[in-house]
């Protein structure tokens, strides 16, 4: 859904590199040299950021408004 604030596994906070992460990517082609340079060296943490899909626009579209 949306980027959990910090890694499951270690604790290290990663929440508030997500938006970057996504824009270095289109900017850059290799993933490796992103990661290094926004610090995250600890294979748990490069798995957050890698393995996450976000799915909050989709999930919205199912959101039902109750109207009075």
């Amino acid at each position: 859904m949306i980027i959990p604030v910090r890694c499951f596994t270690c604790g290290k906070v990663i929440g508030n590199k997500w938006k970057v992460f996504q824009d270095m990517l289109r900017k850059e082609e290799d993933t490796g040299k992103v990661l290094d340079e926004l610090g995250l060296r600890k294979f748990c943490c490069r798995r957050m950021m890698l393995c996450h899909i976000e799915l909050i626009d989709t999930v919205l579209d199912y959101n039902e408004k109750k109207e009075e």
